[in-house]
This record gives C-alpha cells, sequence and structure tokens, in this order.
C-alpha cells in the first residue's frame, strides 16, 4: 500500500483521481458480503402482522406485539431471544376491553413497547378499555398485563383524550405520550399527557381548544424529548393550510 501511495504522488492530477478511484473500487469489492438470517416466522397461533418494532431489554431479549393471531385472533405481545426462540407472552382476548396494540381505524399504529427503570414494560392502545377509547397498561417480562388507565371513562368529549398512539419515558422517570382522537371521543382534536408508571394521568395540552381550522393542530403523533428536557412532535392535520404543523411543549411550567 504505501508503495502504491508513493507512486500516485508522481502522477498528474487526473491520472491520480483515476488511480484513487481504482483502487477504492478494488477495496470496496473485498469487503465481506452482509449475511442475513431469517430468525423465526410466525404462525397463527403466535401471531401474525407484527407491528411497532421491538425493543430490547435489560434481560437481553426482544419484546414486541402482533395486530392479528392469537388465541382469539386480536393479536399477542410476544418476546424472542437473539437466536430466534420466540415465547407467546399476552394473547388478546378481543378488540374492546383489552389490550390491543395496533388501532384498525386508520390512525396510528401503537408504538414499541417501553422499558422502565423498575423492569416493567409499558404501552398504549389506541381502540381498548372500558369506553374503547384506549388504555395505558403495563406488562412484566413474564407477561402479566395489568391496565393502568383508561381513555375517555367519564365519556362526553374526553377530556383526558382518546386513542393514545404510544408512549415515551422521559428523564423525570415519567411517561409522556399523546392521544390522537377517535370517532366514539366526541370530535376531540388530540392531547399531549403524562402518566406515572403507577397510572396518575395528567394532561397536558388539548389541540384545537377554539376549534375551527385549529391553528394549533390537531392529531398529534409520538412525541420526542429533546437534550433540553423539552418534547417535540408533530400533527398530521391543523395548522394555516389544514397539512399539520410541529410543535413544542415545554417539560415544566415556565
Amino acid at each position: 500500500m504505501k508503495r502504491i501511495v508513493n507512486a500516485l504522488g508522481k502522477v498528474n492530477w487526473g491520472k491520480r483521481a483515476s488511480a484513487v478511484f481504482a483502487l477504492n473500487a478494488m477495496t470496496a469489492i473485498a469487503l465481506p458480503a452482509q449475511t442475513f438470517t431469517l430468525l423465526h416466522a410466525f404462525s397463527s397461533t403466535e401471531g401474525n402482522n407484527p407491528r411497532g418494532g421491538f425493543v430490547q431489554t435489560t434481560n437481553g431479549d426482544f419484546y414486541g406485539a402482533t395486530f392479528y393471531g392469537g388465541a382469539t385472533n386480536n393479536g399477542t405481545i410476544f418476546k424472542v431471544t437473539p437466536q430466534g426462540t420466540l415465547t407467546t407472552l399476552y394473547s388478546v382476548s378481543s378488540p374492546a376491553g383489552s389490550t390491543f396494540l395496533c388501532d384498525e381505524i386508520g390512525f396510528e399504529c401503537g408504538t414499541p413497547l417501553v422499558e422502565a427503570t423498575n423492569g416493567n414494560l409499558y404501552g398504549a392502545s389506541p381502540i381498548t378499555g372500558a369506553a374503547g377509547d384506549g388504555t395505558i397498561f403495563k406488562m412484566t417480562l413474564g407477561g402479566t398485563l395489568t391496565t393502568l388507565y383508561n381513555f375517555c371513562s367519564a365519556g362526553g368529549s374526553c377530556p383526558d383524550g382518546a386513542g393514545p398512539t404510544g408512549l415515551i419515558l422521559a428523564a423525570d422517570g415519567s411517561f409522556y405520550g399523546t392521544s390522537y382522537g377517535t370517532p366514539s371521543s366526541g370530535g376531540v382534536n388530540g392531547t399531549v399527557f403524562k402518566i406515572t408508571p403507577g397510572g396518575t394521568l395528567t394532561t397536558l395540552y388539548n389541540f384545537c381548544p377554539a376549534g375551527g381550522s385549529c391553528p394549533d393542530g390537531r392529531g398529534p403523533t409520538a412525541l420526542t424529548q429533546a437534550t433540553n428536557g423539552d418534547f417535540y412532535g408533530t400533527t398530521y392535520f391543523g395548522g394555516a393550510t389544514n397539512n399539520g404543523t410541529i410543535f413544542k411543549i415545554t417539560s415544566k411550567a415556565r
């Protein structure tokens, strides 16, 4: 290689560029090919149409959910080892009244599960629960599931929101998320909320409070927490031309 570099210094710019290009091409050709490995193919009893991605937990395994399949074809939550051994942990009993990770009405699919510092997994289900407007749940790594919060349980215009679209674990140890709104929620336009690991929910912002064209947006999607602690997100609709907005919400009152 040293001889090649020394030789390149003795040729003109054009020939030098051609030589470097050829050398790079030879180097690229010499790189090893990537290896693809099929780890698991789902059966209908294990679940089908997995969505929302994976979360790798502290035990090294991956956890995820399927849209359909399982005991009643309403979806499952599963774990899979890095080697591909899959275990179905939870099989949803029915779309309404239990925990179903993805919705069927054109809104956002449930985002990946989140592991908290207490070792449990937390997630959002958009169209389930007591009122059919979504739940927040926790699940142990062994598969024991607990519903922590039912959206719109008081009925009416659902001031607490409806159709949660996912959670993030924030620096303060609580979870933050958005609710999109569902047809059964009285035309709610979405919320930003905070929920503790124990299930205490606080609504931080209601979109489109004045109605009309919703200049602040409506139909928020998942949040991201920035290094300054604030939360950023987007909405599907609303804004000056009803094509969506980008928003920020502070982590603390200012």
